[in-house]
């Protein structure tokens, strides 16, 4: 998480930029905003498992769901942003690096849990398989402050703030 977390900040921030750029809130407004917040509830699930359970056959099977869903929602927002807001081939290339960020994440979790691959390839027989456990040795409380820190204020506060601003527009009439 140490590479994947950071890698997912740099291109939010950038993405949430390229919004106010071309004034999300006069255009696609809160339709558009509102599939960033699924978005980030997609990726942010896994993300959370992945700090905080085991990992094994269920949670590997549910950050690659996700991975699907997040996938399937990408092109959702897309094909919205580009009905009533010019996508400029720079805020393409941030989307399609947010884009693979979940599949990394998986691929990343699956190379550091190879066992959890192994049981789920086959069939996930273990007892505690399809289980959501606990991590054995769970993650310093500081250690996910700063994730929890970083992740607000680099991913939630930009869309908060994204999100209001176009409720605000639609009210408004703008």
């Amino acid at each position: 998480m140490y590479g994947v977390l950071p890698m997912w900040f740099v291109p939010a921030v950038a993405d949430w930029v390229m919004h106010r750029r071309t004034d999300i809130e006069k255009t696609t407004g809160v339709k558009e905003s509102a599939i960033h917040a699924l978005m980030m509830a997609e990726a942010g699930v896994p993300v959370l498992a992945g700090l905080v359970a085991r990992i094994n056959p269920l949670v590997l099977t549910m950050m690659g769901g996700a991975a699907a869903v997040h996938s399937a929602t990408a092109i959702w927002d897309v094909t919205v942003a580009t009905e009533d807001r010019e996508v400029r081939p720079v805020e393409q290339h941030i989307h399609s690096f947010l884009e693979v960020l979940p599949l990394a994440a998986v691929v990343i979790t699956s190379c550091l849990h190879w066992e959890s691959v192994r049981d789920l390839a086959h069939g996930g027989k273990q007892p505690d398989a399809w289980k959501l456990l606990p991590k054995e040795r769970p993650l310093p409380g500081k250690y996910l402050a700063g994730i929890a820190a970083g992740v607000g204020a680099f991913v939630a506060l930009p869309y908060a703030e994204e999100f209001i601003r176009c409720v605000r527009a639609r009210k408004s009439g703008a």
